[in-house]
């Protein structure tokens, strides 16, 4: 019993939420203790817990170490940009990625000093919508016309953890927490059609990174095309974990918000300038308590969608205003450090806005308009009412429940308003479909799911406009098509 009390008093000591949820947590986790993990004595009790409290807190971490890993595979390298000559397809295993733009994703390294990050003025249709993060997915700016340079292109200049010189007339400075991170840039499309897609591919690589120390005469920008190449970066709920979470450790300065974590690592057998070993039992714990860990943050991910955006849906956005006060302030805001909530957050996405809501809005809904989770084996129907409020466009991706990433071997996998042969109503009005068979004369409505899985579905708008958050307009739960 005593073992039971110190595992519950060390688990809410780091993390606060509310009553009902912090109830709910507890009486699984400790449902899970008696059940699944036996400790030895005492250390090996405090050893599962704190690892249980790494994973919760490492997760940004761990999400961009993963894209270090899947970089390193694709024969990439920091201070150049991955890119897909296309609409990116299965092969693509990120948390959430959009099917219906073109990624340019360039990634930065200032240990050798400030690195430049162009941007291209926005032209015409052509446009990019993104921003700048440092290593733990925190939004530096955002970039482009809803960014700093509010279309006008310019020249970022990423600066290393405390840097101290003037920055020089002529660039934006992006001060950076790590040495390391990425920007997450759309080129957008505007009609879907060939042409339009050379246009937006053409438009990003346009964008330019290089260091600082050679901007007199800026080497030549390498482009990793990743069309063709697998990438994942779906978050392994194992060993594997700790062991992405060390590098991070090993190449990235500790953040004073974090210094109670220098501990809580070192338990676990992570400390920096040492290296990471685990004997058998070690690993068994680390493992145990992932899978804990896994399945409190799923758990935590099912009740964010408590609150709708829509009263009466279950559309939500499952993040809490206090997680996006906190990005957009770099957790500065005083007695608010939302860790629990940026877990749930990163375990779906790996991409952070600045000013959610200025440049693109989400929603997503897990469930259809009975309270039933999406399953791949049945037909739904989505309805969007006539002039949905965006500048630029919508779209409805659908996603594996288990893995946040592009269901796998689909033909494609959403329907937006730049999707080529859209089928509208009467009155302007859009019903798309969901399942594993189309139903008869609306393929050109229709996205696949995969029969023997469960799904989720992500709605984005990009340029989102003042009906979209006055609620004007609204769009319906999904319902199930008999």
């Amino acid at each position: 019993m005593k073992t039971k009390i110190i595992s519950i008093l060390l688990i809410a000591l780091f993390f606060s939420c509310n009553k009902t949820s912090t109830e709910k947590t507890e009486t699984a986790s400790t449902e899970s203790v008696s059940s699944t993990f036996k400790p030895a004595n005492l250390q090996e009790q405090v050893i599962y817990n704190r690892a249980i409290e790494a994973v919760i807190w490492g997760v940004p971490a761990v999400n961009f170490e993963l894209l270090n890993e899947s970089l390193a595979s694709a024969k990439g390298n920091f201070n150049e940009i991955i890119y897909w000559s296309g609409l990116i397809n299965s092969k693509n295993q990120t948390l959430t990625p959009n099917p219906d733009v073109v990624y340019i994703n360039p990634l930065y390294d200032t240990r050798k000093g400030p690195v430049v990050l162009e941007i291209p003025p926005a032209e015409g249709s052509s446009s990019i919508t993104g921003s700048l993060d440092d290593g733990w997915q925190t939004a530096i700016e955002d970039i482009g016309p809803a960014g700093v340079d509010k279309g006008k292109g310019g020249k970022y200049l990423i600066l290393p953890p405390d840097y101290k010189d003037k920055v020089p007339a002529g660039y934006i400075p992006m001060p950076s927490s790590t040495y390391t991170g990425f920007a997450i840039l759309r080129s957008n499309l505007t009609d879907g059609s060939p042409n339009d897609l050379k246009r937006a591919i053409d438009y990003g690589k346009r964008v330019k990174i290089y260091p600082y120390s050679q901007a007199s005469n800026p080497p030549e920008t390498k482009f990793v095309d990743l069309l063709q190449v697998p990438f994942s970066n779906t978050i392994p709920y194992n060993f594997h974990f700790f062991e992405l979470l060390n590098q991070f450790i090993q190449r990235e300065p500790w953040l004073t918000r974090d210094l109670v974590m220098v501990d809580f690592l070192k338990s676990i057998g992570i400390e920096k300038d040492k290296p990471f070993e685990a004997d058998a039992r070690r690993k068994e714990i680390l493992n145990a308590a992932i899978k804990e860990a896994h399945n409190w943050i799923d758990n935590e991910y099912n009740n964010a969608f408590q609150a709708p955006f829509y009263e009466g849906t279950k559309w939500a956005l499952p993040v809490s205003q206090d997680f996006v006060k906190a990005i957009g302030s770099n957790y500065t805001i005083p007695n608010s450090y939302p860790v629990r909530e940026r877990a749930i957050a990163y375990s779906i996405a790996y991409f952070s806005a600045k000013h959610l809501g200025t440049g693109q809005f989400y929603l997503i809904s897990i469930k259809d308009n009975k309270g039933q989770d999406l399953d791949g084996s049945k037909l739904y129907q989505l309805h969007l009412p006539p002039n949905v409020p965006v500048k630029l466009y919508w779209s409805v991706t659908a996603y594996d429940r288990e893995t946040h990433a592009l269901i796998k071997d689909m033909k494609y996998f959403s329907r937006a308003s730049t999707t080529p042969g859209i089928q509208k109503n009467s009155d302007g009005s859009v019903d798309i479909y969901f399942g594993a068979k189309a139903p008869a004369g609306k393929e050109s409505n229709w996205v696949p799911t995969d029969p023997k899985g469960k799904f989720e579905l992500l709605a984005r708008f990009y340029g989102p406009e003042k009906g979209f958050f006055e609620k004007t307009w609204k769009m319906g739960d999904v319902t199930e098509v008999k």
